[in-house]
Formats: structure tokens, C-alpha cells, sequence
């Protein structure tokens, strides 16, 4: 399996209905592109004040390294993955991406 997170710092003018319309169309993204187990969007709720602007962030379990690579260029991912970063802080400089297998 791989566990693909992703963390968003979004713009400041960005309202909180369209930050949930699009971590919904992430959701959605597990009915429209296989090998995707599961998709969970979330806020930050740490503690710890080490989120460095990242608010925001969801996480997409694969069944493996194969579903994962067929997910990227899918053009359901393409369409979400520009939006976020239209409404990212300073664009793709607003994303944090991190993947790995278990």
C-alpha cells in the first residue's frame, strides 16, 4: 500500500466553502479512479504549532505503487490537483506532498 498525504496552505482570501467544495472533489476522487482503499481530508489540529501554514491536508491510500502512478496524470486527478493549486498560497509552493509504502 501506499499512503499519499498532502498538505495545503491556502491563500488567505480563499473562502472556507471553497476549501470544502474542493477537499470534496478529493473525496470524490475514490469512486472515479481505482485502486484508491481510501481518502480522508482533514484540519490541522495539532498542539504543537509546527504546521508552518499548512491548515489544510488529505490523505489517499493506494493498494499499491501501480494504482498510485495510474492516479496522477488521471484526468479527475489533474482537474482537482490544478484547482488546489489555483487556490494554493503562491501556487504548487503551497503544496507539500509526501508518499510511502506499508
Amino acid at each position: 500500500m501506499i499512503r499519499h498525504i498532502v498538505l495545503i496552505r491556502f491563500r488567505s482570501d480563499v473562502a472556507s466553502d471553497d476549501i470544502a467544495d474542493v477537499l470534496d472533489q478529493v473525496v470524490a476522487l475514490r469512486e472515479k479512479i481505482e485502486g484508491i482503499v481510501a481518502v480522508s481530508t482533514g484540519d490541522n489540529v495539532s498542539p504543537e504549532a509546527l504546521e508552518k501554514g499548512f491548515r489544510h491536508g488529505f490523505v489517499v491510500d493506494f493498494a499499491d505503487a501501480a494504482a498510485r502512478d495510474a492516479y496522477l496524470p488521471h484526468p479527475d486527478h489533474v482537474v482537482v490537483g490544478t484547482r488546489l493549486v489555483e487556490l494554493a498560497e503562491n501556487g504548487i509552493e503551497g503544496i507539500l506532498v509526501f508518499d510511502y509504502s506499508f
